[in-house]
């Protein structure tokens, strides 16, 4: 019997491809995100998918570096970006001369990362960037004007069921400074997980890290719910001295006031809240300095789909690239 020598045709999985109906209506989606982009001031601009893999794993680590596609082609080895924010960091370094700060700019492609494939994870996905890079201090307002972007770019493409929530890094480090724990990168990496391993299995973990009494002070804390007034109240009302905590309140609500000012906010209905409660949606990174914003999107019988999470960094820090003399933060937002 002769067996056939034909090829099965597929792809690989965790990668996608479109039928020219559902990339027509892709392709809408990116025009209308694009555009209210740019009618917020960011320019379009894009980067290699292939970049050294010198410049990509840099600063990574643990199982980022594990999911880099990488390769060698001759002497020189060669990796798939993995985000869109290290090769922005490359750009910034390599271009600073040729570039305006503080620089706003928006990038939409597709990034690659050799994990596990399963529901609403790929291999080989988009992300939409929306950034503002500053050289010295950035002022907060940019805080407030990616926050307001996103949050018109998504009504834009029709969703309606997402919530965003803010946090401030500050907010969260004023208190352990304040309780004087000392094992604070614990205690953030714990409260990271809240939702994940739920109220009881954490309440057990805190107590075992830093006593009772600290933990339910901490737990009050994460308690705290309601309107972006009544949350900036009640952490006005914890009587914390700190000047760290005083500091991340301060900025928080000069945010949330900038957010509101800018009129695109008027339903309040409960997807589209700008939530100051965050402290248990805190990213124990040590590049992330302030801000701290999660998307939450939800399905027609508003169960929870997934979560996006963006924030205010520290790019030469984050990245390991150097970039010529000054303080390189950004706000950055990656759908």
């Amino acid at each position: 019997m002769k067996l056939s020598n034909k090829i099965k045709p597929s792809i690989l999985p965790g990668f996608m491809e479109l039928l020219p109906r559902e990339q027509l209506i892709f392709n809408d989606i990116v025009n209308k995100v694009t555009k209210v982009y740019s009618q917020n001031g960011f320019l379009p601009m894009d980067t290699p998918i292939i970049e050294k893999a010198s410049v990509l794993l840099a600063k990574s680590a643990g199982e980022t570096e594990k999911q880099v596609y990488n390769f060698k082609k001759g002497d020189k080895e060669l990796a798939l970006r993995f985000d869109l924010t290290v090769p922005f960091a490359r750009f910034v370094a390599q271009y600073y001369n040729d570039l305006t700060f503080p620089f706003k700019r928006y990038q939409i492609g597709k990034v690659y990362r050799g994990e596990r494939n399963q529901r609403g994870r790929y291999r080989e996905f988009y992300q939409c960037d929306v950034d503002v890079v500053g050289n010295g201090k950035l002022d907060i307002k940019n805080d407030a004007l990616v926050v307001s972007t996103v949050y018109k770019a998504l009504k834009s493409i029709g969703l309606d069921k997402f919530k965003i929530q803010m946090s401030n890094r500050k907010i969260l480090k004023g208190i352990l400074e304040e309780l004087e724990i000392e094992n604070d990168v614990e205690v953030m990496i714990l409260i990271d997980k809240y939702d994940k391993i739920g109220k009881e299995k954490f309440c057990e973990l805190l107590v075992e890290l830093i006593g009772e009494e600290k933990s339910t002070f901490i737990n009050k804390v994460m308690e705290i719910s309601g309107d972006s007034a009544s949350i900036i109240s009640e952490l006005n009302s914890l009587g914390i001295s700190n000047e760290l905590f005083n500091i991340g309140v301060e900025e928080l609500n000069e945010v949330i006031e900038y957010v509101e000012s800018c009129g695109e906010i008027v339903d309040r209905e409960p997807y589209y809240e700008y939530e100051s409660v965050g402290v248990r949606i805190k990213r124990s990174r040590a590049y992330q300095k302030t801000l701290r914003m999660t998307l939450h999107f939800f399905d027609e019988h508003d169960n929870h789909i997934t979560s996006r999470g963006t924030g205010y960094h520290d790019i030469c820090h984050m990245t390991g690239i150097d970039l010529p003399e000054g303080s390189y933060d950004y706000n950055q937002s990656a759908i």
